[in-house]
């Protein structure tokens, strides 16, 4: 399930470890990241064409270390050349202030309700020694649903660790793109919001124990996707997520129906002429059901070139 979070739905990150209380805030970083270098093949590019349409496919990563370097060759030309950025979420839609206080109202355990009273003693237990581990008090997230506390939890430590969503793939691509170039979005901020705080409970309490679980090792799961972003290795990548994708019910509503759709407005997008370069999380663009698998259904060819 962080695999699933880190690789498809991170956009949200920056807002959601905003929500968190000062008090979980207040850490020190524990180490500074020593990011891999980037290998000569580069994260991977795909793209889709006719005859007067060109669409770019690139899976980016939304928190990264802030001394990665990743963005030349073929995705800048790519980039460069497209009158048409298509992204997640609008560029900035988590800053709004409405969206701030969609996430805590979304977020928020009805009144008499609390996350540590929805968790079994074993859980309960686990989940107070994560906090610990962060240097938050045991009730920092008692008013939080699940979903928004593990997300939280999956989020901080590699904001702790180095990482940093202001040097996410997004950013580099919204300052790199043709200030002329038309901005779309396949999705709301809001809608975004509902796949998480429309899973079943169950779901959710299932994604906030695997966060508080393997606190210790969400960095280096990360650093392991990262590496095999930079190497540009989409099957591993999908090898990487898929080894503890134990929740059908949250693949389907954050990953699988998501892709489906994208394949649909891309199928209907090639029908007008134009460039266009779509940036989304790369766990959509890896493994089976993946957008590229949606497109082969509506009999579109779809190329890697890098």
């Amino acid at each position: 399930m962080k695999r699933l979070f880190l690789a498809t739905c991170a956009s949200l990150a920056v807002t959601f470890a905003g929500s968190a209380p000062a008090a979980a805030q207040r850490v020190e970083p524990m180490r500074t990241i020593n990011a891999p270098a980037p290998q000569q093949t580069g994260p991977a590019l795909w793209k889709v064409e006719d005859e007067d349409t060109t669409i770019y496919l690139f899976g980016t990563v939304h928190i990264l270390p802030a001394n990665v370097q990743w963005f030349s060759g073929n995705i800048a030309r790519a980039l460069e050349t497209s009158d048409t950025l298509v992204t997640e979420i609008p560029e900035g839609a988590m800053d709004e202030p409405a969206m701030k206080a969609a996430v805590v109202a979304k977020g928020t355990l009805p009144e008499g309700k609390t996350l540590r009273g929805l968790l079994n003693p074993e859980q309960r237990q686990q989940y107070e020694a994560a906090l610990t581990q962060l240097g938050a008090p045991a009730d920092a997230f008692d008013r939080y649903e699940p979903w928004l506390a593990g997300i939280t939890l999956a989020v901080m430590p590699l904001i702790m660790n180095g990482y940093d969503p202001e040097s996410g793939a997004e950013s580099v691509i919204e300052a790199a793109a043709p200030a002329d170039a038309t901005r779309l979005a396949l999705e709301t901020a809001e809608q975004q919001l509902d796949f998480f705080d429309k899973l079943p409970p169950k779901s959710q309490v299932a994604f906030l124990m695997s966060s508080a679980k393997d606190l210790d090792r969400v960095v280096a799961m990360m650093d392991e996707m990262l590496n095999e972003w930079l190497e540009g290795d989409a099957d591993s990548l999908a090898a990487l997520m898929n080894s503890e994708m134990t929740d059908p019910v949250a693949a389907t509503v954050l990953l699988h129906t998501r892709n489906e759709r994208w394949a649909e407005w891309i199928d209907a997008r090639m029908d007008e002429p134009g460039q266009v370069f779509i940036a989304v999380g790369a766990g959509h663009l890896a493994g089976e059901k993946s957008v590229q698998d949606y497109l082969a259904q509506r009999d579109i060819t779809v190329t890697r070139i890098q």
